[in-house]
């Protein structure tokens, strides 16, 4: 903003109370009310800015996002509907589970066997 009253001028304004009068003078109003609307258009393009970006972002995910068929295809490939793989993860879990009541009832450390499958083999504690 160019200012065309020096400092000397406002000191001079302000100890003779004429800041107030200069200050509503209209070309001094439309000179105040400037920072005013500018911080205004500013602030509307930032947020027209940041509409039109979440609009972009929306429509994006809606273009690659699967439709219904294609998710239950997704789903009907999973490795966990495989009858075989569902075989395989619940004897695991049998397995961990049996060792887990073996090693609560022994005083062996059933963690240094090397064939989990076995009765003993491996170190005592």
């Amino acid at each position: 903003m160019v200012s065309c009253v020096g400092r000397s001028s406002l000191r001079r304004l302000r100890r003779r109370g004429g800041l107030a009068r200069l200050l509503e003078a209209p070309e001094v109003a439309s000179l105040v009310a400037r920072p005013t609307m500018e911080t205004l258009r500013r602030l509307l393009l930032a947020g027209a800015l940041l509409g039109a970006g979440a609009g972009v972002g929306t429509a994006l995910f809606a273009l690659v996002t699967p439709g219904e068929e294609r998710k239950q295809a997704m789903l009907k490939e999973m490795p966990e509907q495989d009858p075989q793989r569902k075989d395989e993860a619940a004897r695991t879990k049998e397995l961990l589970l049996a060792t887990l009541q073996e090693a609560a009832a022994t005083q062996e450390n059933v963690a240094w066997r090397k064939n989990w499958m076995s009765g003993g083999g491996g170190r005592s504690a």
